[in-house]
């Protein structure tokens, strides 16, 4: 077969690492570098990271695409979420690219994502360029750093290509990068260069014949969906009659309307584009991630993507509760469809199901945080709903019952070591590895069951004073080991509608630790608290002091209360068992119990 010509004026790359290894920041200052800003532009840091979650919490949810222009060469970049729960994110735009940036930290080292990331990338045999960034923090080891990425190459089945990649040592905040660590740098020269070096110009698969595959989808109130994806063959203009491979293998004839190329963080309309490019197409309806956009009259369809499995689901349903209503725009079991219909069409991770209940969806990922981020964006959006506690996806495979098995590193000082290995025995983890660098610091490898994690990262929070760093990755689908222990206290849950009274919360608090403040709003069958012992406690939240004509000495004393636990939302999906929902709206996140009312609720069986 003919081995067509590579268009040298293009380079795509994706840059993947751990949270928080620098990855948004490297761009940004390869961005400012390359001359994309006006030179009085403010420009806000993070510029990649557009949505107000991942500003707030310093993490990349979705991924993004942008470019710069070195020495007459456009560069493609995808910016790509670190966490394993957006894996999704990584998987699809990895098809996009024809290389990739490893970027690790001096200090740190390669951790799961990082194993993740990589893994993905060299099974599609893209060839990578390590950055060492952070070299400037005072606990850095860049050249050990090093050996632990090569043995990671080497554990991953690197071929011998893929193990001579070139490494550079950065500061990203700084916008500096070196061939060597004595080498003066004052920019990111070095690294610019290394891309045009390492990373192969894009070849076209087929000559004179349209591949384009769609990656990720966006949405214009103008134009409607946007279609992003890469040419892999061919040459696309406004005005062609294209026809579209669906999923399911039928065809569908379409035109281009629109065509934009990325330039910068802006969509540039272009009349046409080539082989090699990333563009992004508009007037397409019904379009999916993993379709092909090809050849109206002779179509040539491209392998669709495959994403691993989801590994953990939670019931989504219609808010039901007293409360109901009052502070949600979007409240119907419609609104609620609609809303999980469009996160499914651009994420391909998540799986949306019916269920036999009427007015509830089961919807399935990656992981509790993904499902938390998806809960947490609809809410902001104005949407009422409950869910349920998290639970995971088993196989039965040969008459065996499996479950997904998670890889735990933790990072913490070596004084905690015994509470966390006992912490991880209960939840059925199986210690696998302990290094110890010295300096007091020690990191534990654990192999546990998914659904043993679930609660435990606030509980490991509590445990390590909050010293401890936690990451997780899923390893394999193993054998079901059995029941793991669930909470061990009861709830304390109000038996009448009403306002919270401090007099009323100040006898309370005696039996346990308390989830609301005076004046909050409760009603039968909401939690209210959490019961020190291990059975359910109905209480009355909302008794007032009676006032009598006779007078005592301390009879108006101040009441002093103890500070309230406030739960953030990942901590609620923690906190609930099965018998109990979390009621989220706009301005409120409330657990409740799935029967309301207590003289039902005692006639009710365990499952």
């Amino acid at each position: 077969m003919k081995r067509l010509p590579r268009r040298e004026d293009v380079r795509n790359v994706a840059i993947i690492a751990h949270v928080d290894h620098g990855k948004t920041t490297l761009v940004d200052a390869m961005l400012k570098q390359s001359g994309t800003f006006r030179d009085n532009e403010r420009v806000m840091e993070r510029v990649m990271d557009r949505l107000d979650l991942e500003r707030e919490r310093g993490i990349t949810i979705m991924a993004k695409n942008t470019s710069i222009h070195y020495r007459g060469i456009k560069i493609n970049i995808v910016d790509t979420p670190g966490h394993s729960d957006f894996g999704g994110e990584v998987e699809r735009v990895l098809k996009m690219v024809d290389g990739v940036m490893l970027l690790v930290d001096a200090s740190e080292g390669p951790l799961p994502q990082t194993r993740f990331v990589l893994r993905k990338a060299l099974e599609l045999n893209l060839p990578a360029i390590v950055v060492v960034n952070k070299i400037d923090r005072s606990d850095a080891r860049p050249q050990e750093v090093v050996n632990e990425i090569f043995d990671l190459f080497i554990d991953l089945d690197a071929g011998e290509a893929q193990t001579n990649f070139p490494i550079l040592y950065a500061i990203s905040r700084d916008g500096i990068a070196k061939r060597q660590l004595d080498d003066e740098s004052g920019d990111l020269r070095p690294l610019f260069e290394q891309i045009l070096e390492t990373i192969p110009a894009p070849q076209p698969l087929l000559e004179n014949k349209l591949q384009i595959l769609v990656t990720t989808l966006d949405y214009n109130d103008y134009v409607g969906r946007i279609a992003i994806g890469r040419i892999f063959s061919g040459r696309v203009s406004v005005g062609d009659d294209v026809s579209v491979c669906k999923l399911d293998g039928s065809l569908e004839k379409t035109k281009i309307t629109k065509l934009y190329a990325f330039e910068g963080l802006k969509q540039k309309p272009i009349n046409e584009a080539s082989a090699g490019e990333i563009v992004a197409l508009a007037g397409i309806e019904g379009i999916f991630i993993g379709e092909t956009v090809t050849d109206a009259e002779d179509p040539a369809p491209l392998p669709p993507i495959h994403v691993d499995e989801p590994t953990i689901s939670m019931i989504f349903c219609v808010n039901n509760s007293p409360f109901s209503g009052r502070e949600g725009k979007f409240v119907t079991s419609r609104h609620l469809r609609s809303r999980l219909d469009k996160e499914a069409l651009g994420n391909v991770a998540i799986r949306i199901a019916e269920t036999d209940v009427m007015d509830s969806f089961k919807v399935s990922g990656r992981g509790e945080l993904q499902l938390a981020i998806l809960i947490e964006m609809m809410r902001r959006e104005g949407y009422e709903m409950q869910v349920s506690k998290p639970e995971v996806i088993t196989r039965n495979i040969d008459g065996k019952r499996l479950e997904p098995m998670e890889l735990v590193v933790i990072d913490c000082p070596d004084l905690f070591i015994g509470v966390v290995t006992e912490a991880l025995g209960r939840r059925k983890g199986k210690m696998t590895k302990m290094i110890n660098h010295g300096g007091g610091r020690v990191r534990l490898e654990f192999e546990v069951p998914s659904r043993g994690l679930i609660g435990f990262r606030s509980e490991f929070l509590t445990d390590t004073k909050g010293t401890g760093l936690l990451n997780t990755l899923f390893l394999r689908w193993g054998e079901w080991l059995g029941e793991i222990s669930s909470r061990l206290t009861g709830a304390l849950v109000a038996d009448r509608v009403g306002s919270a009274t401090s007099y009323a919360l100040y006898n309370l608090q005696e039996r346990g630790e308390l989830f609301i403040r005076p004046g909050t709003p409760v009603y039968e069958g909401m939690i209210v608290g959490e019961n020190a012992r291990d059975v359910d406690l109905d209480v009355n939240a909302i008794k007032e002091k009676k006032l009598t004509n006779m007078r005592a000495s301390t009879a108006d004393e101040a009441i002093r209360l103890v500070p309230f636990r406030e739960l953030s939302l990942e901590q609620a999906l923690e906190f609930i068992n099965d018998d109990e929902l979390v009621e989220i709206t706009p301005e409120s996140i409330r657990l409740r119990k799935r029967v309301l009312q207590s003289n039902q609720r005692a006639r009710r069986k365990p499952e």
